[in-house]
């Protein structure tokens, strides 16, 4: 089935910036729409960023709006993203995930939409 590993994760200050990295084992990476989730302790999985399967389009959550890019290399199966001016409120365990669909230039928001998820990496944000 193929294996989604994220990668980039770990304790950053207030302020400072991360990159997450999502490394994907699977055949065909570019069918793929890709997003970046979020779950924080007793929190529901929440919607970070999302990227259509070419890169033409994205959509992030309001609270990431600004900071956070997401971004994909088709030719290296990869996706990323970058994320700047962090704060404690970021802090989460980031899921990368795949849904494959013969869509163009669409974005899934939500959880379910997706097949194939990975082990999520821990960001920590300290004040």
């Amino acid at each position: 089935q193929g294996q989604l590993v994220e990668s980039g994760g770990g304790l950053a200050q207030a302020g400072a910036s991360l990159r997450l990295s999502c490394a994907a084992s699977r055949h065909a990476f570019s069918r793929y729409i890709m997003g970046w989730f979020r779950q924080a302790p007793g929190q529901e999985r929440e919607f970070v960023a999302g990227i259509s399967r070419t890169g033409d389009r994205t959509d992030y959550v309001d609270s990431v709006k600004g900071r956070f890019s997401i971004s994909r290399d088709n030719a290296k199966n990869t996706m990323y993203l970058q994320m700047s001016r962090l704060t404690p409120e970021d802090t989460a365990v980031y899921y990368c995930a795949a849904a494959l669909r013969d869509l163009d230039s669409v974005v899934l928001l939500r959880a379910p939409s997706y097949d194939y998820w990975g082990q999520g990496t821990q960001v920590t944000v300290s004040s």
